[in-house]
């Protein structure tokens, strides 16, 4: 049995399915250089047919990416092949990874097809797409609820017609352990030629169980995971990529494989996907979680300064914690900030835009001691925010919090560039800051999520707040970042406010 892992990171496709999380171009091209940095196979980058914007994504990741094959999501149709093939062409290495769903009630209820009919669909679709790669992928939608019979005959017919890769989605999250693990064993033994090709998963988290229902899987022969940073997806998520990899790692006395990641690459890949998707990381997070590493128990904190294996499995160094802190500060220089941002993979566009930078470096080093990896991260993404169509921008802001009294807030904000003038009362001062906006503004969004997270260690930390408003059915994310919350807050409030009004946001549809 092949003793490579691949992985398949499909944070920049199915990640961004959650609500909010929609990233821009430069923000894709950000994870993207950092999941090639992390050592990942396979970067799913978007779905060519979705939108212009996204075949425009994966188009550039694919002219940018060298060390990882670049692949576009497609349906199996003519129009979503063609899309993807034209995303990928620039790639070193390109891969279309096209689907049809293949349970009873998806073919009936959805696509409204007889069984011979996806079956046709399927070869059609892998045929199509070895016109533009030979690296073709091929899906069983909700391949969890299909039956054995129909998945063998279909996923034989995708090999002869030439896919190299056969996934096999547990799509709504339905699965256990057991059951996965023996529906692939079975898969492998009945499916002709099944030594042909690499067997993948891709396990959704809904009863919390992707992680597993992946590990049970290359237990019994499956050779890709499919997952995503910090385990980002639509509804509950998706199997998280840095669980995948450190299980496998740690257990190589029941794993008979391994991965190429850099394991020390996971926790700056992790805090990058949560900055830019606003999308938090909890605490208690396995492996990249704040208190991954953390013991509190006088008995654990006993065992582990006498012997660290009493009670750590894995180092915390292995993972990329304990890496983060700069040489930078406010006397460093423009040319040392600008080696620093490439280190960390961060390209902007043009001088400008670097003197922009540096100029918010400055005045953060004059509020903090020390930047880390993860301020700059932060910095950037903030910079990023600005050059694109802004029609709110926060300009200064006064907040009184005081024992026994209501607090009150006063903003001053550009409206398309005219000066708006804002005050409000709430029962602490973030709500006053809100509703002082929408007094003036009058957006008639609803708050769906407000949240608030360090950067960095300190007092003197940036706090990084998200924002999520909906809005006439769309859900935006808004991020900001500073060292005053309040201050965060308002930033993160017009971010997502500036989200609302581009009237190019567009939604992926379900996959």
């Amino acid at each position: 049995m092949n003793d490579r892992l691949y992985i398949f990171d499909t944070t920049l496709r199915d990640g961004e399915q959650s609500p909010g999380a929609s990233m821009s171009k430069d923000e894709k091209l950000r994870i993207a250089r950092q999941l090639e940095k992390l050592g990942v196979d396979v970067i799913e980058a978007g779905f060519a047919a979705a939108s212009p914007g996204d075949a425009g994504a994966i188009h550039a990741i694919a002219e940018t990416i060298r060390g990882s094959t670049i692949c576009s999501l497609a349906r199996a149709n003519e129009r979503d092949i063609h899309a993807a093939g034209g995303a990928i062409k620039p790639a070193k290495s390109g891969r279309i990874h096209t689907f049809i769903a293949t349970s009873p009630i998806h073919m009936e209820k959805k696509l409204r097809m007889q069984p011979d009919q996806v079956l046709e669909a399927a070869v059609k679709a892998v045929k199509l797409a070895l016109e533009y790669t030979d690296d073709v992928e091929f899906s069983a939608e909700d391949a969890v609820r299909s039956e054995m019979d129909f998945l063998v005959r279909i996923f034989d017919e995708v090999i002869k017609a030439g896919a190299k890769t056969i996934n096999v989605p547990d799509t709504v999250g339905y699965s256990i352990p057991a059951l996965w693990g023996e529906r692939m064993k079975q898969l492998i033994e009945q499916v002709p030629n099944a030594g042909t090709v690499i067997w993948s998963t891709h396990c959704h988290n809904d009863l919390g169980m992707a992680v597993a229902n992946s590990l049970a899987a290359v237990l019994n022969g499956a050779r890709q995971v499919e997952c995503t940073i910090n385990g980002l997806g639509e509804r509950a998520g998706n199997a998280s990529l840095e669980e995948v990899v450190m299980a496998v790692r740690t257990r190589r006395d029941v794993f008979n494989c391994d991965t190429r990641i850099d394991a020390t690459q996971i926790v700056p890949a992790s805090k990058l996907v949560s900055t830019i998707t606003g999308y938090p990381v909890q605490p208690n997070k396995a492996i990249v979680g704040a208190n991954a590493f953390a013991h509190e128990s006088g008995i654990h904190q006993d065992g582990v300064l006498k012997h660290r294996e009493t009670y750590e499995i894995m180092r915390a160094e292995d993972v990329g914690w304990h890496a983060n802190r700069l040489s930078l500060g406010k006397l460093s220089g423009r040319n040392a900030f600008k080696t620093k941002l490439a280190e960390l993979g961060i390209v902007l566009d043009g001088e400008e835009a670097l003197n922009s930078a540096f100029a918010r470096f400055k005045e953060l080093a004059d509020k903090k001691r020390e930047i880390f990896d993860e301020d700059l991260q932060a910095l950037v993404s903030e910079e990023v925010a600005t050059t694109q169509p802004e029609r709110f921008k926060l300009v200064s802001m006064k907040v009184c919090s005081e024992t026994g009294e209501t607090p009150h807030a006063q903003l001053v904000f550009t409206d398309e560039g005219a000066e708006k003038h804002a005050s409000g009362l709430g029962s602490g001062p973030v709500d006053a800051a809100f509703k002082a906006l929408e007094s003036v503004v009058n957006s008639g969004a609803d708050l769906l999520l407000y949240s608030v997270n360090n950067i960095t260690s300190g007092t003197d930390a940036q706090g990084e707040v998200t924002v999520r408003l909906s809005h006439d059915g769309r859900v935006v994310n808004g991020q900001g970042a500073d060292t005053d919350i309040v201050v965060a807050s308002a930033k993160a409030y017009l971010h997502a406010l500036n989200k609302l009004h581009r009237k190019n946001e567009r939604a992926h549809p379900q996959v």
